[in-house]
């Protein structure tokens, strides 16, 4: 990476503490994210233009909660504070913190009093979005009051020497009014940033760090289909071109049109060299007879580690394999303990348990990016934008769609209704506003209809069109009833076996995106 500013966030928690990261950067100012157990004179010696205290759950005066160093204000680095970092900014500096006796959370209005450097030029009345049930009652000295709520008698406050400032909503939730206005009023006004961090110079450092790597030696890179291992291989391919080799595993789990997107549209878009194996055969005949879950997660799993392995081993002695590509992202890194300490949710990325006799050094060229950026560089390297905006896709396909045992039949079925799902959903014009849109068959279900006079005995599907920032979370997305409706008619025009379609409109949580 070269030198640019950079912003930590600070995460005590927070539920949101990627999205203050994302949006950081979408002022063009690089951030990454730090647990608050990291001592300040680590984050010093990183030397950042500032530093954002996220929320968290917990009260500031509670046994055991995170505290914030006082060296944290006095070594001079602007410091921006939200929510809990808000009010462990006030506790600390020697402001008043207490329970209120009224809560807010959501949507709340807030009264802007004296706009100062923080609010200047956003509206006096705002609506935010707010989450706590603890308040500063009194800032500490040498602060001025910016706005109130009802259950927060300062709700803003900036100390301009000092250039410490924060708010008790969250500026970075879509929800609130002037989010990203506030947070660049911090980061340009009273911290002085630049904002000299873009896609465009993403590419060209990546390009120089990957040529730097590599030198002259081989490369491998696993396709999956998405969009995170299809922007790694171009950023890639950019740097070494004919010295990466892609291999894409055809599973025949795919949806529709899938595989021959990869296979032709990708090859022809960045000349890359791709070796594509079609092994629908092999998958279906392990898959068969499954209808376990967690057993369908396993038995893909394997059959591709079997398959990826063959595959690099052919290449492995055609051009002597040296380094591996993985589509990694910022996210995977902060949820893997990377960055936040957190759970280790994912212990792997795109190609885990090769033995280790076929072991590779790695390239992740993508891991300080979150799903955004990658899809604006994706666009920068020529990608096809039906590949740059799929939506996100399980590994293992189709097969956790598809309730009951996963048959070519029951694959083909499925393929055909989803694939009516989509071309509505993109005919509307509403690709872009869903995260994810499963399409899942009741393949074990059989519901009595009438079609053409008759009375038929087929399968229902479920539509399962969701809304998210970062699928930790997710709602269901209120589509249109004429949209749903198209959906609807097709589908039990179309696919004969289909004669019933409905909606899940449960969020998570307390559902998962996926129904496996």
């Amino acid at each position: 990476m070269a030198e640019h500013e950079l912003v930590l966030v600070v995460d005590f928690g927070a539920q949101y503490a990627q999205l203050i990261a994302r949006r950081v950067r979408e002022a063009k100012v690089y951030s990454e994210i730090v647990p608050h157990s990291m001592p300040v004179e680590e984050m010093l010696a990183r030397e950042p233009k500032a530093i954002i205290l996220s929320g968290g759950p917990q009260s500031v005066y509670a046994d055991g909660a995170p505290r914030v160093e006082t060296g944290l204000f006095e070594a001079g680095v602007p410091a921006f504070g939200i929510c809990y970092g808000f009010q462990a900014m006030a506790q600390t500096l020697g402001g008043d913190v207490r329970r209120t006796g009224l809560r807010e959370f959501g949507r709340t209005p807030v009264t802007v009093s004296e706009p100062g450097t923080l609010l200047a030029d956003i509206p006096q009345d705002l609506n935010v979005w707010m989450s706590h049930g603890d308040a500063v009652h009194a800032p500490p000295a040498g602060f001025a009051v910016l706005a109130a709520s009802e259950g927060a008698p300062v709700a803003a406050f900036e100390d301009l020497d000092r250039r410490l400032a924060g708010v008790q909503w969250h500026p970075e939730v879509l929800h609130s009014q002037a989010g990203q206005a506030v947070l660049e009023h911090f980061l340009y006004k009273i911290a002085g940033c630049a904002g000299d961090w873009t896609t465009t110079n993403v590419v060209d450092e990546q390009v120089e760090l990957i040529r730097k790597q590599v030198g002259d030696k081989q490369v491998l890179c696993a396709l999956s289909g998405g969009v995170d291992s299809a922007v790694a291989a171009a950023l890639v391919h950019k740097a070494i071109g004919d010295q990466l080799t892609c291999v894409y595993v055809d599973h025949g789990l795919q949806r529709a049109g899938e595989s021959e997107q990869i296979e032709k549209d990708f090859v022809a878009a960045i000349g890359i060299r791709l070796e594509a194996i079609d092994a629908e055969e092999q998958f279906l005949t392990a898959l068969a007879g499954v209808t376990d879950p967690e057993q369908k997660r396993k038995i893909v799993g394997r059959e591709f580690i079997r398959t990826f392995e063959a595959t690099a081993r052919k290449v492995d002695a055609e051009r002597h394999i040296e380094f591996l590509v993985q589509g990694t992202l910022y996210p995977d890194v902060v949820e893997s303990g990377g960055g936040t300490g957190a759970a280790n949710i994912k212990s792997h990325h795109n190609v885990g348990g090769l033995p280790d006799d076929l072991q590779f050094s790695l390239i992740e060229p993508l891991r300080t990016l979150f799903k955004d950026e990658v899809r604006e560089l994706g666009l920068a390297l020529g990608l096809p934008e039906t590949m740059v905006y799929r939506h996100p896709f399980p590994g293992p396909g189709l097969s956790i769609r598809i309730i009951g045992e996963v048959t070519r039949e029951r694959l083909d079925i499925l393929r055909a209704a989803d694939l009516i799902a989509r071309t509505e959903l993109t005919a509307a014009g509403l690709d872009r506003e869903i995260w994810q849109f499963p399409v899942v068959l009741l393949a074990d279900v059989r519901s009595v209809g009438v079609q053409g006079d008759g009375r038929t005995y087929g399968h229902p599907v479920v539509l399962r069109p969701v809304t998210s920032e970062d699928a930790m979370t997710a709602d269901w997305a209120r589509l249109p009833y004429d949209v749903i409706e198209r959906i609807s008619t097709r589908i039990t025009n179309e696919v004969d076996e289909i004669n019933r379609v409905t909606v899940d409109v449960t969020s998570k949580p307390p559902g998962t995106i996926e129904w496996e």
